[in-house]
């Protein structure tokens, strides 16, 4: 396909601010639907899992401080690469309304975590060093080091003139959706419902499910710019570039896995190492198949107490009526996901 002045491709530089004709009406019902989803942190319940807390083994108290430790600066990291990188370059205005929506979304999560922090960890000592957890804890470093790496490597890059620069921004388009939204905060929504599922920190998990949501639907909108983008530029998805996205996801998997070392390190019953990690790399496989990609591991998800959270394929997730997570839900909420 060959751009023209009228009718631009996605990543052509530029700034389109025409909203009719719609060139992309996918991405202005992502938009409609994710209003739909609103939710503010006040409707989530906190207090209840004080006592919860109490209960905690100690290993299970160091699960939950390494855990909100990451939920600390996770989602300003990814707030930071929507704004530095994936605005100015989709071309688009109906996208550009979605990544808006999704600032505001990202901005919920951090509000939300923050409350998680104040409420668990009371002394203000402790929750320093838990936003300071990227340069004082290795395994949350790793994982930082590895999202910034990715930011950085949009840096400068004004226009996408050339199919180096498209690679780039697909890369780290993919990294974010792939790696970050979809595996390291997959894992963390793991510990969330495996304690659930033991009957603590409901609180927690509820505030999760919104989150959950949330992050399901920032994935699949980068996943329709993906495919907008290969559809309009097919070389752009070579085999060099499925090859970098397999070094990519298999560094994230490692990155996770040495997360899940540190928070499962002291002996949680019920949640081994192992499990943990052929999860993860379920999840990885997940991600490539989204890509047409094929799988590195041909890991099964090892875990049974997910099936316990009414959680079901993301296949149908998106085809669905929105109704079932419209604002202001109330009640147990069904929803599904790609675990």
């Amino acid at each position: 396909m060959t751009a023209t002045q009228e009718t631009p491709m996605l990543l052509d530089p530029g700034m389109n601010l025409t909203l009719r004709p719609m060139r992309y009406p996918l991405f202005f019902d992502r938009f409609r639907d994710a209003i739909k989803n609103t939710w503010t942190v006040e409707e989530v319940d906190l207090h209840s899992d004080l006592a919860d807390l109490d209960r905690l083994s100690p290993a299970e108290r160091h699960l939950v401080g390494r855990l909100v430790a990451f939920f600390a600066t996770g989602d300003t990291i990814v707030a930071n690469n929507l704004v530095l990188n994936l605005y100015q370059h989709v071309n688009a205005p109906e996208a550009r309304l979605y990544l808006s929506r999704q600032l505001f979304e990202e901005a919920v999560h951090v509000q939300f975590y923050l409350n998680l922090l104040d409420t668990y960890v009371p002394d203000e000592t402790e929750r320093a060093e838990a936003f300071a957890a990227v340069e004082n804890i290795p395994s949350i470093r790793r994982k930082a080091e590895f999202c910034f790496r990715w930011i950085d490597s949009l840096a400068g890059l004004r226009t996408l003139s050339t199919k180096q620069d498209r690679r780039a921004f697909l890369l780290n388009l993919i990294c974010f959706a792939a790696c970050i939204e979809g595996l390291f905060f997959y894992g963390a929504f793991a510990y969330v419902y495996f304690l659930r599922s033991r009957g603590l920190l409901n609180g927690l998990a509820s505030g999760t499910n919104w989150v959950f949501r949330d992050e399901s639907m920032h994935m699949a909108f980068a996943f329709d710019v993906i495919d907008v983008a290969r559809a309009e530029e097919p070389d752009l998805f070579d085999d060099d570039l499925k090859a970098d996205v397999r070094r990519m996801l298999a560094e994230a998997v490692d990155c996770e896995a040495q997360f899940a070392e540190d928070l499962l390190g002291h002996g949680v019953p019920g949640l081994s190492l192992a499990g943990m990690r052929a999860y993860l790399e379920h999840v990885a496989d997940r991600r490539l198949a989204q890509l047409g990609i094929p799988p590195l591991y041909g890991s099964r998800n090892p875990f049974t107490f997910m099936e316990l959270q009414d959680v079901q394929e993301l296949s149908n997730f998106f085809e669905r009526r929105v109704s079932s997570y419209q604002v202001a839900v109330t009640g147990s909420v069904s929803f599904d996901a790609d675990f």
